[in-house]
């Protein structure tokens, strides 16, 4: 998915947001949004969104001297999330299709997203997606390729939507044996899982953990390592979880299932669907 105008200050926005969280005054928050606003006169719009905010990035947190500025809120959320894990396990044993609500669980994480807030209800956000009708249904083709294929990539999004990311592949290890690796990033960016958020989800407990090789928001290919391109390229069944990873791979011809929810007016537009639609969307 190509970058739109209407990106643009949303990407300023997480510059400032960045360099509020490494604890910049006034004065280093507005050195931050100049530096921001000139690269951001650099860019090509035919990029996907997720490679600007990475290459962006890189350049405040360089001038920041801050590898994460965001560690102190994802700790808030990954412990928050491993709170609610008891009742999202209880929410699906109890349920009359507990495959479909694990994968409403996990679109429910999807909301954890500090690229469009840093605050979230998270009762009210996890209550509304389990009952939300889909605005895109492919269920009944996930699950024939769920029984089909027992290999699973499973592309991971952000710390805390790790959690509800375990409580669906626990039901699919359960119903299907699958055999699952979980894709995270190399190392920090925004709010995006890294290995050590995903053990401290337990992912490790379930799931092969594998580094995509890069710290991009989304899976921009071309960053990726030589490893993880080859597990990629030899995929035959792929889960996509977060609006990033379908802003960089919408377009690509692989087995891939986007499970996520719609969070900005860009994204809506650009599939036709209303901001706030939760997608089972086969490629």
């Amino acid at each position: 998915m190509k970058t739109f105008t209407d990106c643009l200050p949303c990407f300023l926005r997480q510059a400032i947001q960045a360099a509020r969280l490494s604890g910049a005054g006034e004065e280093g928050q507005r050195k931050i949004a100049d530096a921001a606003e000139e690269f951001l006169k650099t860019v090509k719009l035919s990029d996907s969104p997720p490679m600007i905010s990475r290459n962006m990035h890189v350049i405040i947190r360089k001038m920041l001297d801050d590898p994460d500025p965001y560690r102190k809120v994802k700790d808030k959320y990954n412990r928050l999330a491993m709170s609610m894990y008891p009742f999202l396990k209880e929410k699906v044993r109890n349920s009359r299709d507990p495959l479909l609500t694990a994968v409403r669980t996990a679109i429910a994480g999807n909301v954890i997203d500090f690229g469009s807030q840093l605050e979230f209800e998270l009762d009210s956000d996890v209550n509304d997606v389990l009952t939300k009708e889909f605005a895109v249904f492919d269920y009944e083709a996930l699950k024939e390729s769920l029984a089909a294929e027992r290999d699973i990539l499973y592309l991971g999004d952000n710390t805390g939507e790790t959690v509800f990311d375990r409580v669906l592949i626990e039901e699919i290890i359960g119903r299907f044996g699958s055999r699952i690796k979980y894709a995270v990033k190399e190392g920090p960016i925004i709010n995006d899982a890294t290995r050590e958020d995903a053990v401290f989800a337990g992912l490790d407990k379930v799931a092969e953990i594998v580094s995509t090789g890069c710290n991009s928001p989304g899976i921009v290919l071309e960053y990726c390592s030589g490893e993880f391109l080859e597990l990629y390229k030899n995929s035959r069944l792929i889960i996509s979880k977060g609006q990033g990873n379908f802003e960089t791979l919408n377009a690509e011809k692989r087995p891939i299932y986007f499970l996520f929810k719609i969070k900005c007016d860009v994204v809506a537009a650009f599939t036709g669907l209303k901001n706030g639609s939760i997608l089972i969307k086969k490629n």
